[in-house]
């Protein structure tokens, strides 16, 4: 694995039962399940190694759930699928092949196929034929069967903007609104999955809790290379085209890991684009970690939280200012040390 990307978070569904669906021609060996728990080492994470037959399959799920209970799911492509349809528990649909019997054949998986990670069984082959293919459309159409409000709640799926294989969002935002890309394959790796799983499991595991973790307010001006004071006042002419800067992505990152990150631009009334600009460009730079955590306002003051990281002083603000660009404050180098001296608090 790439262990520069791959941390430990001890804390992360302490004690708390994780279970994993893998994907078609896959196993409970896969490099996720190897990762799951890595990342998560006080976790229970129970992977097992599926039937070829979906109605077999769904059986096993059916009966772990009832016996393990599990506090999260997270499925993969074909295991996505299924987790889907595991109604009653806090689920992260990865890449979710929706549509598998289509899917299957506009791929070439048909005919003798290798699993792709050792199983428990030894059993390194399977024949796919067009009775089988007929078994996974069957199932693939009970998606959705049990959707409801309450399991809109409880149901995220995050989506490759890479994928050559599957493309299942459209479908997938119809019926649950936790619905985003990720900068990544079909194939989650060590970057894709630490930048844009973690913070959803955390997000979960959180609300499990009824953890609060300790506001921060970013101010988008201030991930970007410094402006014009009369752009500044202005962040429309900002420059969104600019890439953040290095340092700033970093941060974020870090951040997360401790606190609830918010990030804050303005609200202005003669440029309508400006919000789908303004997401487009923290998607591209910042993405899952700003999915749902993006404000649009002109009153800054009015924020309350803990902190307020911002190149602009704020009169009146209801969190610590954090003046980025000032002398305490110059560099975005500096807030990561000064973060990281109050650990989380």
């Amino acid at each position: 694995m790439e262990n520069q990307y791959v941390k430990q978070f001890p804390e992360i569904m302490s004690g708390k039962t994780v279970l994993y669906v893998h994907g078609f021609g896959s196993s409970g060996q896969s490099g996720t399940v190897s990762r799951l728990r890595v990342v998560m080492p006080n976790a229970k994470v129970i992977a097992p190694d599926l039937p070829v037959h979906p109605e077999e399959a769904q059986a096993l799920l059916k009966q772990i759930c009832d016996t393990e209970k599990p506090d999260l799911i997270i499925g993969t492509s074909m295991g996505g699928m299924y987790t889907e349809q595991l109604y009653g528990f806090d689920r992260i649909c990865l890449n979710p092949a929706l549509c598998l019997a289509d899917t299957m054949q506009a791929h070439g998986m048909t005919g003798t196929q290798t699993f792709q990670n050792p199983r428990l069984d030894g059993v390194q082959q399977f024949y796919v034929d067009k009775a089988l293919v007929k078994e996974y459309r069957q199932v693939s159409e009970q998606r959705f069967s049990g959707c409801s409000r309450e399991e809109q709640k409880r149901v995220y799926g995050l989506f490759g903007d890479r994928d050559d294989v599957v493309d299942t969002f459209g479908m997938f935002i119809e019926h649950y609104p936790n619905a985003a890309h990720f900068h990544g394959e079909h194939r989650m790796d060590d970057r894709s999955f630490m930048h844009s799983v973690m913070p959803v499991i955390r997000w979960i595991d959180d609300r499990q809790e009824g953890r609060e973790r300790p506001i921060i307010y970013i101010g988008i001006e201030s991930l970007v290379p410094p402006v014009s004071e009369s752009s500044l006042s202005a962040l429309p002419s900002l420059g969104l085209e600019a890439k953040p800067l290095s340092s700033s992505q970093k941060a974020v990152r870090q951040l997360i890991e401790r606190y609830q990150v918010y990030f804050v631009a303005p609200a202005p009334t003669s440029q309508p684009s400006f919000y789908s600009d303004v997401t487009a460009w923290l998607e591209e730079y910042i993405n899952v970690p700003a999915w749902g955590h993006t404000i649009f306002t002109n009153q800054r003051s009015l924020l309350y939280g803990d902190y307020l990281i911002s190149r602009e002083k704020e009169a009146d603000a209801m969190a610590s200012l954090i003046e980025f660009g000032s002398d305490t404050f110059k560099t975005w180098e500096d807030i990561i040390e000064y973060f990281s001296r109050l650990g989380g608090q």
